[in-house]
Parts: structure tokens; C-alpha cells; sequence
């Protein structure tokens, strides 16, 4: 084993790999940007070496700088973790000829697998099925065009290099084509310096479907399962779980077995994972092999409980795997939910900003790998990530509900998260029943919201909540207030009734209190409904708030915003206003507030390089057309118009770095 490794990434994942380290006694060493100087993985690390300005073009992805470190440091070993330089065979190459182990598969290996086209061969030539497609890059339009007429619409772009989704395209109709290509070929070029796209046929709602193997130098490889990938945006996973619904006992089998070929087809080492995509009927095909360890991998560590982090170390060490196939066994149930720093609402685009209010998850069977904490800083210059919830249970359904919980009591301020959005995710019927594809996204949401209403009986205990937790507050410092001999009897009072209205989007609720203060216990009603509720004693100042309601405990998080209150649970969170029935009754004569002119405007939405500009002064553009380009955390987001109308000036600039809200474009209208 190693007396020392360098880990050559940041956040959450060196934190996850520092673990393990821990537990085997190998010191770690961290490497950093300018940005992340006082980030959390830096002070975890038992060393840490600075490589540079914060753009990782500077830092995390300069090869000489990472392995310098290395060897400046005594390391043995270096683990590249995910992202970065982890799939980038030069960088491999140099490890070794720096004399250091690449915690990883060979460099030749890397090439192979990582050159989408020459993988799909590599997988053809394994006796693994592939998707109807065309196995060279193209660069030529019109050859591209001829190429999609004989493959059928829909065809997807995929980029030969890299992972992640980055530069993928759906194309559904010959008049995208041409916009579609030249954006994968910009996208894949800056993501992984190598504008090569290849074609393919576009399955229409498929399941994506993983399988995780390990393999030693010693020619072993072993199948560790599947992991259900479906839940997705831009190509990014969401929500993953292991096992899936639709794999049995049979198809696992099969599924592995095609996946072990492949390795040993290719002469594997190390951590991978073999992605399929599975259509309607069970029938699956090849996607592509990740040549490391995926973000993904606790949710097979909870249903195998092994490390795959402590199996990567030993087999880079060349000991011999310590498992056989049938070692393994698929205990239970879990689900990961990434969260990410970024605005559902707003079509995922990234969030920055100071985290200001942070609370570590703990629970039975709760997971959390994170990357932050109160005080760190969310830039333009990395990925989203944030952390991973995982949860673990004996069933599908006991492991979704306990990361429901988890997630309803999951506190991050500061910068706005998916935290809520995945939870709604949770709580989806469609997700419940297993009925999940790719698409689940597009086809169940909109605008960050499910297309259908909550359920009524959600909306009841938030209402329940907020009421409870406005009362309470209200009362105690009405009661600080008073003079101590005031309070002299104060838990002799009988319980009163006290009534309120509350106000949510479209609905409005009849709410009754009763209970007092001094006591844990109150019966409340909510539109005549009667719910039994357990509060705790004086702690209504805190943004999240435990209740028991009818026996069950039930997590909420919330905020005073102006005279409203704010609440999120199960992936819902609304705006409740509450009234006495006075100030209800008085409430209709308030002026109605006015309604905002129409914007002349187009602000940027989120902070980044502006990286395009698709209209000049004059030009006529309409509601919905995008117009600038902005590239943050390694995503390009195109800026769509506010109205129709005329550019009258053109304020953004190619190369010139934009803050939230600052003015692109203005308009004549």
C-alpha cells in the first residue's frame, strides 16, 4: 500500500478519497487554485501544494504543475478523482514517467476508451451491442447531413472526447443541424481541447443504465452491479440509485458479463464503469466506458458495502482483487441526489455567491459527501457540485423516503441550490412507480416545477408549519416583553384557541391553533382537518423546524422574507402569508400592486464570460431568441430575448467577464 498519494482534484470528491486515506493510513496531499485556497478539501489534506490561478486551464489541468507536486512532496501515487485530468491519457503518461503510480488505468487504455468512436468499435469487437451510428468524426456539414438522412431522425452529437454530457446534442429535425454542430464542436473543444464529433441514432426515452467493475493488474475483473442513471438535465445526472427497476437477476448477469468482456478486451485495470442506454424493451447498448470513478459510486458502495476508493488503492498498488464475482451481493436499496449550485427555475444555470448558512447531515443510513461548508465561496470557474445525499434502505421505497427526510432538512443559504427540485423529484408519482427515462425531466417539468399540482396533503403540513412556527415566534416575544411577574403562572394557562388565514399561490387555508407555550402538545385544524402535533420547547428562531404530526416526525426549513414566509418541504417550497381573520377581513382594501412595464432590457441571468454575441445594433429579434452566449462553470448558456423588438445597443462585449442582472443589451420596442 502507499505511504503517501497526491490527489489532483478539488471539493468534494478529494474529501471522499482523504476518507479512506484516513482509515488506511495513507497521507494525502491537496492540490489548489487561487480560488480555493481556503476551501475545505485544502485543510483536510494531511499537505497542500498551491498550482496556480483560479481558472483550472491554469491549475488543475496543467500537467506539469500537478505531477511536480507530487514528486515535490514524496508522494508515490497520484488519484485524479473525477473531471479534470482523470480521463486524459497524456497526463496518465506523464504520471508514470515521473516514476508515480496512476491511481487509474493505463494511459493506452484511456486513449482507447476515451476516443468515443474507438471504444464503440473496441465494445463491437467484445460481442457488446451498439447503437445504429457512424463510427468516424465529421467535421463537413453537408457530409454530416447526408449521414443523419441515412440514420433517421432523431440523431444525437456526440463529442469523440470526454464525458459528462459535455457537447452532446439531440438533433430532431435536418433544419437543427447545422446550429446543433457548430455548438457541440464549441463546447467539446473548450470542455476537452479536441472539437471531434461522431453520429448516432437518438433512442428516444431510454433508461441509462451503468455498470460499475473493478479490475486488477492480475487479469481479475469483477461486475459490482448496476446503477439506474436515468434522471437527467443537459446530460448531467440528477437522481441515481442502485439497483434499478428494471433490471432482474438475469439481465444484471448479462449486463455484467458484457461489461467484464469489455474490460478484458482492452486489458482493464482499476475503478470503471461500462454505460448503457436501455430502450422500452429491455434492450440495451453500448454508450461509453468512463475510465475512472464516478460521482455516482457511493450508491454502489451502500448496496455492496465495499470502498471502491480503498479497492482503487489496492489494485494501483498491484495487490490482487480481494473480491470474486461471487463475493458480491446486492444488499437493499440506495439513492444519491447531487446537489448543485444552480437555479432550476431558470433553466439550471449556475449559482454563485458565499454560502452563509451551512448544516452538516447526520441520520441513520444517511450519507452526505460535501465539498462546502458555511464560508466558502460557489465561483464561475468549476463545476456546480456542491455535495451527494445518499441514502440507504431495505427497500426502494424506505430509501426514498429516509432521503426525502434527509433533503427536507438539508440547510444550505447563501446561494441558491437544486436541493429543493431534487426532492420534488423524490416525491414525483412517476418517480414512486419506477417510471423513468431520460426524459423524465422534459417531459414531467417545467420551469423548475412539476407540471402537476402538490398533493393537497403536503401543502396541509406546510401550512401546519408555518402557522405553528409564526404563532410561537409571535407569542415568545410578546412574552419577553412582559415583566417578569407577568410570567409568574405561565404554564397554568389553559390552552386557547387562536385562528388564522393563510395564503399560499391559489389556495387559501383555515387554520386553528390550540395549545400553549409551555406545553409541547397542540391540536391543530387545518380546513377543518385535525392533526396532533409535538413541537419543540422554545426553539421557533431556527430555519429548520421538526414537528411530529400524528405520530410521524417531519422535517421543514424556513425563512421570514418581509412579512411573508417562505417554506420548503418535499420538494415544494412556497411563499405563505398569514392573517388573523382581522387583518383577513381588512386585507381587500389594499391597493393591488401595479404590473411592470415591458422590458427594454436584457440582463444577464447568471455571472460568467461572455462567450458569443449572436445579434449586432439594428437586427429584429423576438421573445425566446437567444442573443449572447455566456460560458460559466464549464457550461455555455445561450441568453434568450425578454421581448420583440429592435437592438438598439449592444453593451456586452466577446471575453468580458458579467455579473447577475448586469446589462447586456437594450432594445427599441
Amino acid at each position: 500500500m502507499f505511504e503517501k498519494i497526491l490527489i489532483a482534484n478539488r471539493g468534494e470528491i478529494a474529501i471522499r478519497i482523504m476518507r479512506t486515506c484516513r482509515k488506511l493510513k495513507v497521507k494525502t496531499v491537496a492540490v489548489y487554485s487561487d480560488a480555493d485556497a481556503r476551501s475545505l478539501h485544502v485543510r483536510e489534506a494531511d499537505e497542500a501544494v498551491h498550482i496556480g490561478p483560479a481558472p483550472s486551464i491554469s491549475s488543475y489541468l496543467v500537467h506539469e504543475k500537478i505531477v511536480k507536486a507530487a514528486v515535490d512532496s514524496g508522494c508515490q501515487a497520484i488519484h485524479p478523482g473525477y473531471g479534470f485530468l482523470s480521463e486524459n491519457a497524456k497526463f496518465s503518461a506523464a504520471v508514470a514517467q515521473a516514476g508515480l503510480t496512476f491511481i487509474g488505468p493505463s494511459a493506452e487504455v484511456i486513449a482507447a476508451l476515451g476516443d468515443k468512436i474507438s471504444a464503440k468499435n473496441i465494445a463491437m469487437k467484445a460481442g457488446v451491442p451498439v447503437v445504429l451510428g457512424h463510427n468516424l468524426p465529421i467535421v463537413d456539414i453537408e457530409e454530416i447531413r447526408a449521414l443523419a438522412g441515412e440514420i433517421g431522425y432523431p440523431v444525437l452529437l456526440k463529442p469523440a472526447a470526454g464525458g459528462g454530457g459535455r457537447g452532446m446534442r439531440m438533433v430532431a429535425t435536418p433544419s437543427e443541424l447545422e446550429s446543433a454542430l457548430q455548438s457541440a464542436q464549441e463546447e467539446t473543444r473548450k470542455a476537452f481541447g479536441d472539437n471531434r464529433i461522431f453520429l448516432e441514432r437518438f433512442i428516444s426515452s431510454p433508461r441509462h443504465i451503468e455498470i460499475q467493475i473493478i479490475a486488477d493488474k492480475h487479469g481479475n475483473v469483477v461486475s459490482l452491479g448496476e446503477r439506474e442513471c436515468s434522471i437527467q438535465r443537459r446530460y448531467q445526472k440528477v437522481i441515481e440509485e442502485a439497483p434499478s427497476l428494471a433490471v432482474d437477476r438475469s439481465l444484471r448477469s448479462r449486463m455484467g458479463e458484457m461489461a467484464c468482456a469489455l474490460a478484458r478486451e482492452v486489458g482493464y485495470s482499476n475503478a470503471g464503469t461500462v454505460e448503457f442506454i436501455m430502450d422500452g424493451h429491455r434492450n440495451f447498448f453500448f454508450m461509453e466506458m468512463n475510465t475512472r470513478l464516478q460521482v455516482e459510486h457511493p450508491v454502489t458502495e451502500m448496496v455492496t458495502s465495499l470502498d471502491l476508493v480503498e479497492l482503487q488503492l489496492r489494485v494501483a498498488s498491484g495487490e490482487k482483487l480481494p473480491i470474486t464475482q461471487k463475493d458480491v451481493s446486492i444488499k437493499g436499496w440506495s439513492i444519491e441526489a447531487r446537489i448543485c449550485a444552480e437555479d432550476s427555475s431558470r433553466n439550471f444555470l449556475p449559482s454563485t455567491g458565499l454560502i452563509t448558512r451551512y448544516s452538516n447531515l447526520k441520520g441513520r443510513n444517511v450519507r452526505l459527501d460535501s465539498g462546502v461548508e458555511a464560508g466558502s465561496f460557489i465561483g464561475v470557474y468549476y463545476d456546480s457540485l456542491l455535495s451527494k445525499v445518499i441514502s440507504w434502505g431495505e427497500t426502494r421505497e424506505e430509501a426514498r423516503t429516509t432521503l426525502i427526510n434527509a433533503l427536507n432538512r438539508y440547510h444550505i443559504e447563501g446561494v441558491t441550490t437544486n436541493v429543493n427540485f431534487a426532492n420534488s423529484i423524490l416525491n414525483h408519482p412517476a418517480f414512486i412507480k419506477g417510471e423513468l427515462s431520460t426524459g423524465f425531466i422534459e417531459e414531467h417539468y417545467e420551469e423548475g416545477e412539476a407540471k402537476i399540482d402538490p398533493p393537497i396533503e403536503q401543502l396541509e403540513a406546510m401550512v401546519l408549519a408555518t402557522t405553528v412556527m409564526y404563532h410561537n415566534r409571535m407569542n415568545l416575544v410578546r412574552e419577553s416583553l412582559k415583566p417578569m411577574a407577568a410570567k409568574v403562572g405561565l404554564s397554568h394557562r389553559p390552552a386557547q384557541l387562536h385562528r388564522y388565514v393563510v395564503k399560499e399561490l391559489k389556495n387559501i387555508f383555515d387554520v386553528e391553533l390550540q395549545g400553549q407555550l409551555s406545553s409541547r402538545d397542540w391540536k391543530v385544524k387545518v380546513n377543518g382537518k385535525e392533526f396532533a402535533v409535538v413541537t419543540p420547547v422554545f426553539e421557533f428562531y431556527r430555519r429548520r423546524l421538526k414537528l411530529s404530526i400524528n405520530g410521524v416526525n417531519q422535517y421543514f426549513r424556513l425563512q421570514y422574507r418581509q412579512n411573508f414566509i417562505w417554506t420548503a418541504y418535499c420538494g415544494i417550497s412556497r411563499i405563505f402569508e398569514i392573517y388573523t381573520p382581522r387583518e383577513w377581513a381588512l386585507a381587500q382594501y389594499m391597493p393591488k400592486e401595479a404590473k411592470g412595464a415591458a422590458e427594454n432590457v436584457l440582463l444577464s441571468p447568471l455571472p460568467g464570460m461572455v462567450v458569443n454575441i449572436l445579434v449586432k445594433k439594428g437586427d429584429r429579434v423576438y421573445r425566446g431568441q437567444d442573443l449572447v452566449v455566456i460560458e460559466s462553470m464549464k457550461m455555455e448558456s445561450g441568453v434568450s430575448s425578454p421581448c420583440e423588438g429592435v437592438v438598439d445597443n449592444v453593451i456586452a462585449t466577446v471575453g468580458k467577464a458579467v455579473e447577475t442582472d448586469e446589462v447586456l443589451i437594450t432594445f427599441t420596442t
